[in-house]
């Protein structure tokens, strides 16, 4: 065998190791979750390792997968049946024993993989090189290992396989598999989005592709498999982010230019998008109080420091960048946009309660919505947060509510009869006093919020409704007494 071509070399190996049985999956989370008890459910799967840390913030979820109970909170449609499902039959089981991973026919990691400082575009890997060395001091000849977690391009083939490789003394190629798959995931449709949503596999060679391709196409139901490479397939992630999150702030500038016009952004987009036919295309999203979750937040930066990368690499003239001198990426302009919504919807709060004839400083608001997502407990990287600090340093009283958030799993945000606000499930708690009710999430239970009952808990003559999410009827909260604001909403500021 040591006369083979790697390719070659690689496909006596997985030949010799057979189908895939046995599946490990690190990182239990919203993606290693459902990732894992599709695969578990696989007919011929014989078990599915969940490996998830025993640590203090997360160690909690091993006992709870292992009986069957999801620590995802908020709809997420068939998920705990299904793992109850596993777990029963015995296909699925968590554990912090990462020496299981030798047991594996396929390992994905699905971790985080933030920035601390966007600005420097050095993303934190901590996590994702720690799994990797799990993985490559348990590689063994034949095995396939995934990347799922959304990376800068060119980590599959640089950085992972580097590790992969020194940890194991094993060549990525030509002993074991290596590919990038990345996860294409929304919050509240999870188990939905893996089955039907297309999916994107990229390995460093044709041999690994085609074995990540095994892996995938079993848990596809009207999904295709897309194969590419793996640095294809990491720009592919990146940019399908990066460009919704573009068209989130082409959405949040043209609000903001309708309130500065005094027009209504609703009307205007009403009309933009009647507008159809052959070779019309038109994509304008909704405005809101901001962008949050794992994703969108960070992804255009892995895209540009992928093309910081490949630059440094020293390309080819031909193959360098071009683009116009001087200016900054619209990606990135674009995130700005997205991340100033926050700050706008205080001055939108700060301007409202001067036409009830109160100061921001001293005034308490309730935050309606700490999870960036409707009907979900996620709260990565919610809008809300920078707002609360705000709002708080302004010298607000900051109450928060969300239907879905346990304030014990948020030890950021102080108690709900702190001075200074907190986080609170009880939605009269929050509302009681509140000079200002302020909505960033469009949860359910916010839609159905009743104007004269707001205003009895409020206890203020003229509360202030600042709406993020454009869930409530401005002409019902004004009739009933509220000063109104929202977010392109021109014609009631």
């Amino acid at each position: 065998m040591t006369d083979q071509h790697p390719e070659n070399h690689l496909a006596t190996r997985i030949t010799e190791r057979g189908p895939i049985r046995t599946i490990g999956v690190i990182g239990m989370g919203y993606v290693g979750i459902p990732a894992a008890v599709l695969f578990a459910d696989i007919p011929g799967i014989t078990h599915v390792y969940g490996f998830q840390r025993d640590s203090k913030t997360s160690g909690y979820k091993i006992a709870m997968l292992n009986r069957g109970e999801s620590p995802l909170k908020g709809e997420e449609p068939g998920l705990e049946p299904l793992l109850r499902k596993v777990v029963d039959a015995g296909t699925f089981s968590c554990t912090p024993d990462f020496s299981k991973i030798a047991d594996c026919d396929a390992v994905c990691l699905a971790i985080q993989t933030p920035f601390l400082d966007p600005a420097d575009l050095l993303p934190d890997f901590t996590p994702l090189i720690d799994g990797l060395r799990h993985v490559g001091r348990n590689l063994r000849p034949g095995m396939l290992v995934v990347l799922e977690s959304t990376i800068t391009p060119g980590t599959t083939a640089g950085m992972a396989r580097e590790i992969l490789e020194e940890e194991s003394g094993l060549v990525a190629g030509r002993d074991f598999a290596l590919a990038h798959a990345p996860e294409r995931v929304m919050v509240g449709r999870l188990l939905r989005n893996i089955r039907e949503h297309d999916r994107i596999v990229g390995g460093i060679d044709p041999v690994s592709t085609a074995r990540a391709v095994e892996l995938y196409t079993p848990v596809l139901t009207t999904g295709r498999v897309i194969p590419m490479t793996a640095t294809a397939a990491e720009v592919t992630k990146t940019a399908e982010n990066t460009f919704r999150d573009l068209q989130i702030a082409a959405a949040n500038q043209l609000a903001l230019y309708c309130e500065a016009m005094g027009v209504n952004f609703y009307d205007v987009r009403a009309g933009i998008d009647s507008l159809k036919g052959e070779g019309i295309t038109r994509a304008i999203l909704w405005p809101g109080a901001g962008v949050g979750g794992h994703c969108l937040t960070k992804d255009t930066y892995h895209l540009e420091r992928g093309v910081q990368l490949a630059a440094e690499a020293g390309m080819s003239a031909e193959a360098a960048l071009d683009y116009p001198e001087g200016r900054p990426s619209l990606y990135t302009l674009a995130r700005d946009i997205n991340d100033f919504m926050p700050a706008h919807m205080l001055h939108l709060t700060e301007a409202a309660l001067a036409e009830a004839g109160k100061a921001l400083s001293g005034a308490t608001i309730a935050l309606l919505g700490w999870a960036f997502i409707n009907d979900s407990d996620d709260a990565r990287n919610s809008p809300s947060e920078p707002y609360f600090k705000a709002a708080t340093a302004a010298g607000a009283a900051v109450r928060v509510h969300d239907p879905w958030v346990d304030p014990a799993t948020s030890p950021d945000l102080p108690s709900p009869d702190q001075p200074d606000g907190g986080l609170t499930m009880d939605l009269e708690q929050a509302l009681a006093g509140a000079d200002a009710v302020v909505i960033f999430t469009g949860h359910a239970a916010y839609r159905g919020l009743v104007p004269e009952d707001v205003k009895r808990l409020s206890g203020c003559e003229q509360p202030v409704i600042v709406d993020g999410r454009n869930v409530v009827e401005p002409e019902e909260w004004v009739t009933a007494g509220f000063v109104y604001k929202g977010v392109g909403r021109g014609e009631w500021n």
